[in-house]
This record gives C-alpha cells, structure tokens and sequence, in this order.
C-alpha cells in the first residue's frame, strides 16, 4: 500500500545478521533484506551500519527520496548485535572471535579514529567524554523511572488488541479490551 499510494514513508531495517539465535543466513536464502522490497516496487539501498558518516549520507538520500513526494524508500542497514538477544542468551550460536572482528568496527571508535586522524579531536578528550557519560549513565539510570514502581499502570485505563492484524482492526474485525 505505502508504494501504491506512494506514502512519505522510510523503512529502517537494522540488520544485525541474526534473528533471535538464528544467524540470517542459516533463516533466509535472501540475506540482503533490501532485495525483498523490490517486489513491492520500493526503492532501497543498504549500507554500512557501523559507520555513522555512511549512514548519514544514505539516510539523507532516503529521506530527500520520500520528501520529494516520490513515496517510501527502505534503507538496510548492515551492523552487528554484540549482546545476547535476552539476558538468557548465552550467545552460543556465534563465536568469540565473530564478536570480537566486529568489535574492532565499533561506530564509535571508528567514528573517534576519523576524528583523531583529522585533528579533530584528541585520545585525551575522548577519554574525558567518555568517562562523563559513564558517570552521567550511572547517574541518571539509578534515578530512571524505570526504577520506580510504575503508577501509570495501576491508574490508567490501558487498551489492549486481541488480533494482531492491524488490517483486521482497521476494518473493526480486531477486539479491543480494557484492562
């Protein structure tokens, strides 16, 4: 529909190559997610995740693409996920070795080195940043509100859908409920 009615519309896929503890390439004989959406006829592109100047210059052809009128575009983006999918996730699936080659292309340190390498920024200075926002993170998720009992719920009227289909519930098929 977004390509039909030609919708202001960016898709964001963040590829991480692993869907839950599956690697993509052991799930799908499609690895490339920005293939899938030609059939829908829907401009895409993909592009290096890890590397914020890359994603940058995508992101902003997409989005000129989709303010221009010319209707949605999905963008891939190619990065890596270096925790577990859960806190139970053992990461048994992947090797040490994986996760560490992909450490070596962390945004931000590749980000730190560009900047380093054209005088824009010092070890010093991103050291000092660094350790402020650790202390700032520290700081701020001991008082997050995600560490307070929750009020919201517990006074508020929340809808809940029991069909998942949202073309269902925009033709009043789905059923809503209170709780």
């Amino acid at each position: 529909m977004a390509a039909l009615w030609k919708l202001p519309v960016l898709f964001v896929c963040e590829n991480n190559l692993y869907g839950i503890g599956t690697s993509i390439e052991r799930s799908t004989a499609v690895i490339h997610q920005h293939k899938r959406v030609a059939g829908y006829n829907i401009p895409a592109d993909e592009c290096d995740g890890q590397d914020i100047e890359v994603v940058y210059e995508h992101a902003r052809k997409a989005v000129d693409h989709v303010r221009s009128g010319n209707g949605p575009f999905f963008l891939e983006l190619m990065t890596y996920r270096y925790r577990g999918h859960s806190m139970s996730d053992a990461r048994g699936y992947r090797s040490r070795e994986e996760e560490e080659l992909w450490k070596q292309r962390d945004p931000i340190f590749i980000l730190r080195d560009r900047l380093i390498a054209a005088g824009e920024l010092t070890m010093d200075a991103f050291e000092a940043i660094e350790k402020e926002t650790d202390a700032t993170s520290k700081t701020k998720s001991s008082s997050s509100p995600r560490n307070r009992p929750n009020r919201v719920s517990k006074n508020s009227k929340i809808r809940f859908c029991r069909s998942r289909n949202p073309i269902a519930l925009a033709h009043g098929q789905g059923r809503l409920r209170n709780k």
